[in-house]
């Protein structure tokens, strides 16, 4: 499967043949936006992977956003060769903002990158993504966080907000500066949500406080922040949750429904694996037409664990908790 989405990307690349896909398309760690009747996925891949669709069943596979190694992560990160995770999507003042995460699988010698652009659309004459390079990064020895899985969320008087993380000691928060170029001065880093780790473990190891992937999403007077619990990307033996907290400010607390903060292990189930999707998870939130749907990648039980696009309508219901049915096979 992953050959074939690097073929697919290719062509895509080159000019060659539109190739389109069904729904289940292949990726990791989706985020999805719309412009002038266009929607666009922006995933986890080479370059960072991207696919165009009219109507979220077809897609088409587009050209990634790098088509070589950005020069400044090559340095950032040993070990890293061009296959980019997590990205994240936003539009505001005419410009769109893409983060993504820089890293080698296990280690916090991390960096989240940006680059902005006037359209998704590869046609147009304003299309061209600019590079700004290093946002922010996480250093082994020095930061008992990850700095991956970035997600953009602005309050009510338009501050810009990042937060991150994967393991370690959980979700960050850090305001940033107006250009979103990096942390507003002077920086102040928050814990959002982590999980118990063992004290025993080396700072060098990511631990076992399996959470990652946040989003906040703002609905109903509360900031909604998704995580996701437990591990990814192990084919049929995934067992990626989404659990969710809210709170009424942006920097927290966020509470689960019991009360619990999630500064402390707490998190509302939203959604799990089952027999059909062994594992679900690293979601995004987005509204298209007066509706909110779920995005996330799930791990297809009737095609050996391989990791597969799915979006989902996500309702809310009468206390304001987000809930999302498990879709059939």
């Amino acid at each position: 499967m992953k050959k074939l989405l690097f073929a697919l990307l290719l062509l895509a690349g080159r000019g060659g043949l539109a190739q389109t896909a069904p729904s289940a398309i292949p990726i990791h760690d989706p985020v999805l936006t719309r412009q002038n009747g266009t929607y666009y996925l922006f995933g986890t891949g080479n370059g960072i992977t991207v696919w165009s669709s009219k109507d979220r069943q077809h897609w088409t596979a587009e050209a990634p956003v790098f088509a070589a190694p950005p020069a400044w992560a090559v340095r950032a990160v040993p070990g890293f060769k061009g296959h980019i995770w997590a990205p994240d999507i936003s539009l505001a003042n005419g410009q769109y903002s893409l983060f993504y995460s820089i890293s080698t699988f296990g280690k916090n010698r991390s960096a989240i990158g940006l680059a902005t652009n006037k359209t998704l659309d590869p046609k147009s004459p304003d299309f061209k993504w600019v590079d700004h390079g290093e946002v922010l990064a996480s250093v082994p020895g020095r930061d008992m966080w990850n700095a991956i899985d970035p997600n953009l969320v602005r309050d009510e008087q338009g501050t810009p907000w990042l937060s991150f993380g994967s393991f370690w000691n959980g979700i960050k928060l850090v305001q940033l500066r107006p250009d979103l170029g990096g942390p507003a001065v002077p920086a102040q880093w928050r814990t959002l949500a982590r999980r118990p780790r063992a004290a025993a473990l080396a700072d060098s190891l990511p631990g076992d406080g399996a959470i990652e992937g946040p989003f906040v999403f703002r609905h109903g007077g509360y900031y909604y922040l998704f995580a996701s619990f437990d591990y990814c990307c192990r084919g049929p033996q995934s067992t990626y949750k989404m659990v969710v907290g809210r709170a009424k400010a942006v920097t927290g607390p966020y509470l689960d429904r019991a009360g619990t903060p999630m500064e402390q292990g707490g998190g509302t189930l939203v959604l799990q694996g089952d027999a059909n999707w062994f594992g679900v998870g690293h979601n995004a939130v987005v509204s298209f037409d007066n509706a909110d749907y779920l995005v996330f990648h799930g791990y297809d039980g009737h095609d050996n664990g391989r990791s597969k696009l799915r979006i989902e309508p996500l309702a809310w219901g009468p206390e304001g908790w987000p809930t999302v049915a498990p879709a059939a096979k």
